[in-house]
């Protein structure tokens, strides 16, 4: 029978203590290391996912040097390792230099076993989050999609959804307002799937896309005034919905004819325009109550169209949606693009809930498309989708175990390049062994 219980390696040079950690964790599978090379070779053979380290390792037991030595190299290797750090060596700076090198957490001794054993039980519980929510983000399950086609799994968008379904089976006209690429014509699409026009024809016209009087012949088509043919998409969309996209984009002559249009071709309760019997749909990223109280958009028109405001939250303003989103499109585009492509790598995901998305959906779908066609390996970095630190200021990572992976791949990039993919040429000009720079390769699944 196997023994599942979490691994635990704890380095420690002071053979009591070592048998005193040993039998005092018997919850864990507790592995021991007495200096660098033994907590590294364990690491690679047992790959723990929390470590106790005594900075005071041979050949320097008095001070901290082969400590953080060990601590680098460890966590360049397995960068998910929960390390918490053990010093008598000036307690506060030795602190801030470990977790400023990653550390998961420090303590001082002399040990005491029942502290010691709560930051470890801490650090387990911390790792096994962290796992089931990468798990979740890969999965990207059916169970975060809301009206069978948005991908969340935010209060925020959920509510937002919530809402068009509740107004769906209705015919009231609908706003929907919200940053570009927010989803806002996808909405409209999950709307008329959802209401009782589903059957008939989802006309969409983009406002800004036009000019006015191409937009006012593709609305009306060739004589608006003529009662007896209302021509145009708005004929197109007969039985079924209108989607008119960045409405705010109408100009004032246009905007008088659409309310000319519905006021004497239309009724009150929306239900007909001009006989047609179509629903009418918008879409902003404008702000059109602030038009209208600056005069460029009318009133009159705005209260007609937006019986119903659906304000739809930015992307950075929905925590865990960015990955969701990122892992859909991969599994959406992965035939198409690059079949060899799995997943994310960890840096990824990380890369992807620090940026702040000005471009919002958009910019994960076309970030991913990217990553998709310049990947190397079976996962996506943070590099393949451009959020590295330096890509720019919209990427607030402050994690400095991440930074130094990105780091190190950027190094591995290069030198690999600049040696035309030879192991042994890249491994010196990085000032490793070929190897560690094996293991590196496999780590960051930058090989195929």
């Amino acid at each position: 029978m196997s023994d599942t219980r979490p691994k635990l390696l704890i380095v420690e040079d002071d053979p009591g203590l070592q048998r005193q950690l040993r039998w005092a964790y018997d919850a864990y599978r507790v592995f021991i290391a007495g200096d660098r090379e033994e907590a590294i070779d364990m690491l690679r053979a047992e790959a723990p996912d929390v470590v106790t380290l005594d900075l005071g390792l041979p050949p320097d037991p008095d001070g901290t040097s082969e400590g953080f030595a060990t601590l680098a190299d460890m966590l360049r290797i397995k960068p998910d390792t929960k390390i918490i750090v053990a010093s008598g060596h000036g307690e506060r700076e030795s602190a801030l230099e470990a977790i400023a090198g990653g550390a998961y957490d420090f303590y001082q001794k002399p040990v005491d076993i029942h502290e010691l054993g709560l930051i470890v039980r801490r650090a387990f519980h911390v790792q096994a989050l962290e796992r089931d929510n990468a798990r979740l983000v890969e999965a990207a399950p059916r169970d975060k999609q809301v009206l069978g086609r948005v991908i969340t799994a935010a209060p925020e968008m959920t509510k937002v959804a919530r809402t068009i379904e509740r107004v769906a089976p209705t015919d009231v006209f609908v706003l929907l307002a919200g940053g570009s690429g927010t989803g806002k014509g996808m909405l409209a699409e999950a709307l008329h799937d959802a209401s009782q026009r589903r059957d008939g024809p989802f006309i969409t016209v983009n406002c800004a896309a036009l000019s006015s009087v191409m937009l006012e012949a593709e609305l009306f088509g060739r004589d608006p005034g003529d009662a007896s043919d209302a021509g145009g998409r708005i004929n197109a969309a007969r039985g079924g919905t209108l989607f008119l996209d960045e409405v705010a984009d109408m100009d004032l002559s246009l905007q008088a004819q659409l309310l000319l249009f519905l006021k004497q071709r239309g009724n009150a309760d929306a239900k007909a325009v001009n006989g047609a019997d179509i629903r009418i749909l918008c879409a902003s990223h404008r702000d059109l109550g602030a038009m209208t109280a600056a005069g460029t958009f009318r009133e009159d028109l705005y209260y007609r169209l937006a019986e119903v405001v659906v304000r739809i939250p930015a992307l950075k303003d929905r925590p865990g949606d960015p990955a969701l989103l990122a892992r859909h499109f991969l599994n959406r585009l992965a035939d198409d693009l690059n079949p060899q492509v799995k997943g994310l790598a960890p840096d990824a995901l990380a890369a992807l809930d620090a940026w702040s998305w000005p471009g919002n959906v958009r910019e994960v779908e076309n970030r991913v498309k990217r990553a998709m066609i310049l990947a190397e390996g079976k996962l996506i970095t943070a590099a393949d989708l451009d959020l590295d630190p330096e890509a720019g200021e919209g990427a607030d990572i402050i994690n400095l175990k991440l930074a130094r992976e990105m780091a190190d791949r950027r190094a591995i990039r290069h030198a690999m390049a600049r040696t035309d993919g030879n192991i042994s040429g890249a491994a010196r000009m990085l000032g490793i062994s070929r190897p560690t720079l094996y293991d590196l390769l496999k780590h960051y699944h930058m090989q195929g």
